[in-house]
Parts: structure tokens; sequence; C-alpha cells
């Protein structure tokens, strides 16, 4: 729920994709590296006519195409299986720097949470992506303040993430996490790198949209009755709502 706006603004705005052509050479490439937010881009992908709407109620159940962690073995449209925290990362840089050996213009998109930025191997990928000058490799950490353990201050304190990675030899940046347009800006100003891969660190509430969830602690992992998933569907959608009628 924290990344619903960065989803919507890369599908809706920046990707290139075919849904009827999902392993296309030229294609952009997502690395969802927190790979348990997978419902956040499974909805992305059915609303894009990658598979059909009716496969989101199958979510964990056996026999689905849709599992907790993302598998491109079993769901259209998903570029790299993630959730072992870190990983993503490096498969992201890999895939960035294959596509500059194949000089294709697509670029690869990395999401991470911020507690997995706890994993070394997050800085090992930083040091080689800007040694290599992975400047078609888009990064987003989604700090939404919180990990499995407790808030990430309390867990393990990064800092300022923008600066960490500035110090990495990266362009980067801090954004409101929720803000569509300041999303899209930071992007747009990725293109204009030279040389150097981009961060874009989004400032994000956990469990966005629902007064159950919204900023609540022990949340990373929660089961709801049939009532529940009916009652944040309505305050989520007069959420909506209410921000069309200010756009009209």
């Amino acid at each position: 729920m924290s990344l619903a706006e960065l989803v919507a603004v890369l599908y809706g705005r920046i990707l290139r994709y075919n849904p009827a052509e999902p392993g296309m050479e030229d294609r952009d490439r997502v690395v969802l590296s927190k790979g348990h937010c997978g419902p956040a881009l499974y909805a992305a992908l059915a609303l894009k006519n990658f598979f059909p709407l009716e496969w989101l109620k199958t979510l964990n159940a056996n026999g689905t195409r849709l599992p907790g962690h993302c598998n491109m073995r079993e769901t259209p449209g998903i570029d790299m299986s993630t959730g072992s925290l870190g990983q993503g990362a490096s498969l992201a840089a890999g895939i960035a720097l294959g596509m500059k050996i194949k000089n294709l213009s697509a670029r690869a998109y990395l999401i991470l949470g911020d507690g997995e930025c706890d994993e070394g191997q997050v800085w090992e990928m930083a040091l080689f992506a800007a040694q290599r000058g992975l400047d078609n490799l888009v990064g987003f950490v989604d700090w939404n303040h919180q990990q499995l353990d407790g808030d990430t201050d309390a867990v393990c304190s990064l800092g300022s993430l923008e600066e960490k990675f500035k110090a990495f030899g990266w362009h980067a940046c801090t954004v409101p996490g929720h803000d569509v347009e300041a999303i899209y800006d930071a992007v747009l100003e990725t293109r204009e790198q030279r040389e150097r891969p981009s961060m874009i660190v989004l400032d994000t509430v956990k469990g966005r949209g629902w007064s159950l969830t919204e900023g609540k602690p022990n949340i990373h992992h929660i089961s709801i009755s049939a009532e529940q998933a009916e009652e944040a569907r309505k305050e989520i959608g007069g959420r909506i709502d209410a921000l069309a009628r200010e756009c009209e």
C-alpha cells in the first residue's frame, strides 16, 4: 500500500512494455526486490491486461499464478523472481549492465525496502553500479519507516539514504512518496543523468489508505476477514473519489 503511487506512475506514465508480448527484448524491466510487496505489482499488471483481473482472487492460494513473492516463471509481466532481500539489487544492476552490452535503450527500475537496505548486498551493488556508470538503472527506496521487527531507525538506523547513495556515486533525491507528480518529475530528472545510476527515496507511510493499517505497528503481514476487506475497499475508494473531485 505504501507503493501504490509509485506503481501507478511507473505503469501509467513511465514504462515501455507490451502486455501482449511480456518478454519483448526492448521493454523496460521492473525488479521488485522487496518481493513480498508483490500484490501491489499484481494489481497494476492485471489492470494493464497482463492477465485477467480474476487471478487477483487467487493470491497465495494453492495452484495460484500469483504467489506471495514475485516469480517470473508463474506471473506474466514479472521480470525477475525476488524475495530474498538484497538479491534483487544485484539482479537489477546485472540487467542494466546486460542491456548496455546489448545497446538497448531500455531501463531497469529497482524497488527496495528501507529495512532491506540493512543488507550489505545492497551497498555492494551500489558500488558496482556507480563503477560501471549504469545510467540506465533507476532505483527507489520505499522509506515507510518500518520493517518486520519494528521501526527502521530502532532496528538499524541508516541515517540519510539520499546522502549515502550520493556518497556511493549515485544521483539521489528524496520526494513525498504518495505524490504522483513529485515521483514523475523525479523519474524524468533521472533521464538527464549520464554515467551514473539514480536512486529516488520515497518518503511513505506503511499501510497507507486504510485506517486499520496506516502508520500502525506490527502490520508487516496480517490476515483480514472478508468484512474487513470490504471496509478497506470502501474507505480507500472514498479517498480516491474525493481526490478525483479535487482534480476536476
